[in-house]
């Protein structure tokens, strides 16, 4: 990671790749990292994550090294509510699945990207955030409201790929 103190003029964008209630509702970190990266030139890098979820972001932050990235400092498992809150308050963007972040985000009103797979977008997306924008794909088994796909494919989440999140990126800024 980089030091925290170091004063960068980049934008900050945060990653959320977890989620509770079961791995259906996490996108993959192949492609939260694939969105980073593209993006590591004007922003630095938070990655966010509850107790449960450093794996996920080290799977994240294995492949921001590996190509590269250096601006970049993985939360995960080491920050309290009120640290995650005033994290999510300073950032410029934000790329999270359907999480407790992504209501977080909308009470800062942060240009936000929610990915939604088997949840309903409908019910759960964030409130009143104007900058809040989702990518969801329209399938006929979704919304399941399953914690893990009951047909084994998972492609609400695994059709969404990084490109995808890029152009909605572009519509929220």
């Amino acid at each position: 990671g980089y030091d925290s103190e170091k004063k960068s003029d980049k934008k900050i964008l945060g990653l959320n790749p977890g989620a509770t209630y079961g791995s259906a509702k996490r996108w993959y970190p192949e492609e939260f990292a694939k969105v980073a990266i593209e993006l590591s030139k004007d922003y630095d890098i938070m990655i966010f994550g509850g107790p449960n979820e450093d794996e996920i972001a080290r799977d994240i932050e294995k492949l921001l090294v590996d190509a590269g990235v250096k601006n970049y400092k993985n939360l995960a498992a080491k920050t309290s509510v009120e640290e995650l809150i005033s994290g999510i308050s300073k950032l410029d963007l934000f790329v999270t699945n359907d999480s407790g972040p992504m209501h977080l985000a909308a009470a800062f009103q942060i240009p936000t990207v929610t990915i939604f797979g088997p949840t309903k977008y409908t019910e759960t997306n964030q409130w009143m955030n104007e900058k809040g924008v989702i990518v969801t794909k329209d399938l006929d088994c979704a919304p399941c409201m399953k914690r893990i796909c009951p047909l084994g494919h998972h492609n609400c989440m695994k059709l969404i790929k990084a490109d995808d999140v890029l152009e909605k990126i572009r519509e929220v800024l």
